[in-house]
Parts: structure tokens; sequence; C-alpha cells
């Protein structure tokens, strides 16, 4: 391997994943058809034949037994890895998320740490059916005890899925499955940013355009047809939803005077709304406009040859751009 490839962010996934296997004996993979088909996506592909099924492993289809046996494994010293299937999949497995795996470390004042990390394909643009395009990360978001992060490029993919099987926290770590093909550029050399680091991904003077995964993709390509319209957008890529890297964003926000918040999860009491607020708290003086949304409708996701008028496309995107201008 050189020290800089070009690869789809699915193969950075399992390049990190490769990684942590080596790094520390005590990762574990484990999840539904990870094994020998590895995975749906492929993500674990060869894994298991080289690490042995020991350490990559698959389990029943039963989204609160991965968590469950995940916890004990972790109260036992290891650091599982567990796959949720599809974004729909991890409901069952919400319980155990919520009611214990976020909250077993305050619950022992800190004397038990569960270092497992759950990683859940998410995002819409695939042409899926039901349960396979959902955008779920409010919910974790909402849970205190959780560290909720999303990678939007290959680089970032291969060294956060690293650095979250890394850390002592539960990490829920979101996949944007429409970006899994795209090639970009790893640098294996070093990491460019911590887990969760706000990333200015584009700098601009006008507005201030915010997203993570997949939506970041669709906010620059929005930013490069504004550019063409004489109107400088700043694009910022989360990377971490919770807790969110909040200085880049008040910086940005301050310099701008107009934020704009794109995300594919209806925009009902959701991370966009968190961020709205915070925005309108932290930076009342600076704003020359109202922080604008552009989310995905308050409906259930429709079927595949609807999910084009569903998802927030780069047309709405444009859209709250020139309205804040309009202020």
């Amino acid at each position: 391997m050189t020290d800089r490839e070009s690869l789809p962010l699915a193969k950075a996934l399992n390049a990190g994943l490769r990684a942590a296997l080596e790094n520390d004996e005590k990762v574990l993979l484990m999840g539904e058809d990870i094994g020998t088909l590895g995975g749906v996506f492929r993500i674990t592909e060869h894994l298991q034949r080289d690490f042995g099924k020991h350490r990559v492993f698959d389990t029943p289809l039963a989204e609160s037994g991965i968590i469950g046996t995940a916890i004990g494994l972790a109260m036992r010293g290891y650091r599982p890895v567990c796959e949720i299937q599809f974004d729909g999949f991890v409901y069952p497995g919400f319980d155990q998320i919520t009611s214990q795996l976020a909250k077993f470390h305050a619950r022992t004042s800190g004397a038990v740490t569960l270092p497992i990390v759950i990683r859940i394909p998410y995002g819409g643009h695939v042409g899926a059916i039901e349960h396979h395009m959902e955008s779920p990360e409010t919910y974790f978001a909402h849970t205190p005890g959780i560290r909720v992060v999303a990678p939007s490029t290959p680089n970032d993919a291969y060294w956060m899925i690293q650095q979250a099987i890394e850390s002592n926290d539960p990490v829920v770590f979101l996949e944007p499955k429409s970006r899994y093909w795209p090639k970009a550029d790893v640098d294996f050399s070093a990491p460019s940013a911590e887990m969760g680091q706000t990333r200015v991904a584009r700098e601009g003077e006008d507005v201030t355009l915010i997203g993570f995964g997949a939506q970041t993709t669709m906010n620059l390509q929005a930013a490069q047809i504004a550019a063409d319209e004489g109107v400088s957008v700043e694009v910022l890529d989360l990377r971490g939803v919770s807790p969110i890297d909040w200085d880049p964003l008040f910086d940005s926000v301050r310099k701008t005077g107009r934020a704009v918040i794109a995300q594919e999860a209806p925009g009902n009491v959701s991370v966009g709304s968190e961020i709205a607020a915070t925005i309108a708290e932290r930076c009342f003086y600076s704003l020359e406009a109202p922080v604008l949304r552009a989310s995905a409708y308050d409906v259930p996701f429709p079927p595949p040859r609807l999910e084009k008028h569903y998802l927030p496309d780069v047309d709405r995107v444009l859209d709250a751009i020139d309205r804040t201008l309009d202020y």
C-alpha cells in the first residue's frame, strides 16, 4: 500500500477495518452476512478469510441480539464493531442501544466502558425499497452517552472508522451508502482531523451551507452552481453529528451572516433543527437572515420512484440559498 491511493468509500472502510483488526486483537467484527459474503455492500470482504471466524463472524438476524452480545463482549474487554445491514433495520436494537449501551458508563459511575461501534449504512439516492433509505441520526443524537459520526469522503471513512474503534465511547457510525462507490484520494500517512471535527469543505463569504455525509457532496455541487451565479458559499461538513464541533459553525456564520442547513432526514425535530436553534442563540447579532433548512418532507420514506421528490436535491438547496439572500 502506498501513502496515497484513490479508493471508493466502501474500500476505504474495508481498509480501515483491516488496519483496526491488525492493530488490536481485541477488535471483533459481527453482523448479518459479514463473513463469507463480506456484507451486503462488501465492506467486510475477505476479512473473515484473513482474520478468522473467531474475529469476523456472522450473527443471527436479530439486531437486539447483535447489540446485546456486543455489550457483553465489551464488558469482557473486547472492542466489537457491529454492522446493521440497513438503516431501517436498526430499530429492533434500539432499546439495547438507548437503554443499555448509552447509559452503562454513567450507571457504573465510569467504572465500565463500552467501546462499541455500530456501523449503519444510511440515507437515500440508491433506489431501494422500504426500510433501506432512512436517516435515523436524530434518535441517537438525542440520546446522551452515544457519539454519532458520519464520514463524507473515503479519506474520512478510512481514518474515522479507526478512531471510532479506538474510542472508549459507544459510537454510531453512519455510512452514506450513496457514496460507497465514487473514488477519491485516501492519505494513509496520517488523519486529517480528529473524529467528529467539523471540516470546511469549501470556503466562501456570502452564505454558510451545513451538512454531513452524502449531503456534503450535494452541498458542494450547489455551492459550485451558486459560484457560477456570483454567490460565494462556504460549505461545512459536520463529520460529528453528536457532539457537534460548534466553533467552526459559529465562526463561519459570523463571517457570512447567513446559514442554510441541508439534510436527508425529515426536518421536524431533527439535527438540523438543533443546529438552527443553536446558531440563532449564539450568532444572533451576526445574522442577516433567518437560519433556513432544506430537508426531506415530514412523511414516511416513499417508494423508490418518488425519492427524488422526497429528498432535498441541489435545486432545493439553491432555493434555500436564494431565499436567505433575499432578506
